[in-house]
């Protein structure tokens, strides 16, 4: 019994320490479109002068791999080489983002040719804010766009820190996963400011809250 007991110990212990390095190279980043972001490396290897053992690869939804840095080198992706930089930590920069670039970036090490470590991932998503008129009704939406497997967000819209709902009569709002909407007389906002709407983005599965304060901004397209 004593030994049995001391091989499920050592399982168990395996197991753990397993999905506690599986989690440390698993991150969920959200950004406002059009801002820039700093994708870290969870792997990077010691002894590297300039990110040189350091690849960075974008999949999109498609797991099509594109190289975005081929061992500290930026490569020329199309409408992106321009906008990406690797730090001294090896983390990847992207500057104003896009719709395009939500989806899944992988960070990998090599020595000599061959991989090193298991590879860091970093699903990156974006929240796009647009604003229109209906008739006298104003219609201000925020989403959410991310990977298509990776819809793990809750977003409703807040007023003064406090749900739209509450003393806003005139205010409606409508919710979805990743999206919400809120509308109100055109003529609601004449004496107030916007930028008291927020819309706030939690994470379900950690728990983290996100507030991105009301901006108008065009994604310029849809993703999945």
């Amino acid at each position: 019994m004593m030994v049995e007991f001391k091989w499920i110990s050592l399982f168990l212990t395996a197991v753990l320490q397993f999905t506690a390095a599986a989690g440390k190279l698993l991150l969920f980043l959200i950004v406002r479109l059009g801002d820039d972001v700093t994708l870290p490396c969870e792997n990077v290897i010691d002894s590297q002068q300039q990110c040189e053992k350091t690849t960075w690869l974008f999949s999109d939804s498609g797991n099509i791999e594109v190289f975005l840095v081929d061992l500290g080198q930026i490569k020329n992706s199309k409408a992106k080489s321009d906008r990406l930089s690797v730090t001294e930590n090896c983390s990847l920069v992207i500057k104003k983002v896009t719709v395009k670039d939500v989806d899944r970036y992988d960070c990998r090490q090599f020595k000599s040719g061959q991989q090193q470590t298991p590879d860091s991932h970093v699903y990156l998503s974006v929240i796009n804010m647009t604003e229109h008129q209906d008739g006298d009704k104003v219609m201000i939406n925020c989403s959410v766009l991310t990977h298509k497997q990776f819809c793990r967000h809750t977003v409703k819209w807040l007023y003064e820190g406090k749900d739209v709902d509450k003393d806003n009569k005139d205010m409606k709002t409508w919710q979805a996963d990743c999206y919400t909407t809120v509308s109100f007389p055109d003529s609601h906002f004449i004496n107030k400011s916007k930028s008291n709407l927020t819309c706030e983005v939690t994470d379900r599965n950690s728990g983290k809250v996100q507030l991105f304060t009301f901006s108008p901004q065009s994604s310029g397209e849809k993703t999945g």
